[in-house]
């Protein structure tokens, strides 16, 4: 698994490649919350377009990155996700809290107005 986060404007995007899965869940969700409140950032945009794998802790992670973020007024988004992510948050109903979108230009600039 591969991890990298940089900041844009007032987003962490979050670059994930690999499985996320229970041997990998918590160090991702350790990287992303020191990487939010290091960089001061309102909202999370996963890039899951390289996930080969997320299981039920994966599922986790990302709920709990949704309510901190919600916490604090901001949003999480998920940009450029694969058949296989988008099947899993269908199947566990995240599809209905997180929004989906193409790419990261789309999605960064849906989140342009919550800056």
């Amino acid at each position: 698994m591969n991890l990298k986060t940089y900041k844009k404007e007032n987003n962490l995007i979050v670059v994930i490649k690999g499985e996320i899965d229970h041997h990998t869940a918590e160090s991702v969700r350790e990287k992303i919350d020191d990487d939010y409140f290091k960089y001061r950032c309102k909202n999370i945009v996963f890039d899951f377009k390289k996930v080969s794998l997320m299981d039920s802790s994966g599922i986790g992670m990302v709920i709990g990155r949704y309510k901190k973020v919600k916490f604090s007024g901001g949003k999480v988004i998920v940009a450029e996700a694969n058949e296989t992510v988008k099947k899993i948050f269908e199947m566990s109903g995240l599809n209905k809290i997180i929004d989906f979108y193409k790419d990261l230009e789309t999605a960064i600039c849906v989140l342009g107005g919550t800056n």
